[in-house]
């Protein structure tokens, strides 16, 4: 179950237990997979402050080029700046491999970071992001889709990247994987040689 130490005082620490678990309640009766992702936007804002959210999902097949993956865009919170739909292609680099050959979580702090990282930082810049938690939605060992928060704090805090994780789970009943999914990475290593 979700805590909050004491020493963690601040947004987080507003949200308490109870809450939390009515906010996850919710979700899991949501009607659809709109309504569910829109609680857990709730949630996200309790937790993480200003910010975006978006779960991407992972749409590459065996017939797409090896060490990229083919991204669209399943929810987003700004819709107007990072429309549903939205497709993005992203080669070989260390946030594909920890997400999509890893299957771990990555998470990212600063402007630095963010324009290493990310292809539309520009356009995250001017909304005030500067931290992400990407969270891999796994299918056995393929990740089928990120669940993605963006937040304008200058560091999360442990609490807010397990909490994100939490609602990752949450929001992991509603996103389902493509039939044909299918793809292959090498390391950055390999790829490099």
């Amino acid at each position: 179950m979700f805590t909050l130490r004491s020493n963690e005082a601040d947004l987080g620490s507003m949200l308490s237990v109870d809450l939390f678990s009515n906010l996850l309640d919710a979700t899991a009766e949501a009607p659809s997979a709109e309504a569910a992702l829109l609680q857990i936007d709730v949630c996200r804002r309790l937790l993480a402050g200003p910010g975006i959210f978006s779960v991407q999902l992972n749409v590459t097949t065996c017939n797409d080029p090896h060490n990229q993956i083919l991204l669209q865009r399943f929810y987003s919170s700004n819709r107007e700046q990072f429309p549903v739909q939205g497709r993005k292609r992203k080669t070989l680099t260390p946030w594909t491999e920890t997400l999509f050959a890893r299957g771990q979580v990555f998470v990212a702090e600063g402007s630095a970071a963010l324009e290493l990282t990310f292809d539309d930082f520009e356009q995250m810049r001017s909304l005030g992001l500067n931290a992400v938690v990407n969270v891999p939605l796994m299918h056995g060992p393929l990740c089928y889709a990120t669940f993605n928060v963006f937040g304008t704090c200058e560091r999360w805090r442990s609490h807010q990247v397990e909490a994100i994780r939490l609602l990752a789970v949450a929001a992991s009943r509603w996103v389902r994987p493509v039939a044909d999914l299918g793809y292959t990475l090498n390391s950055t290593e390999t790829a490099s040689t």
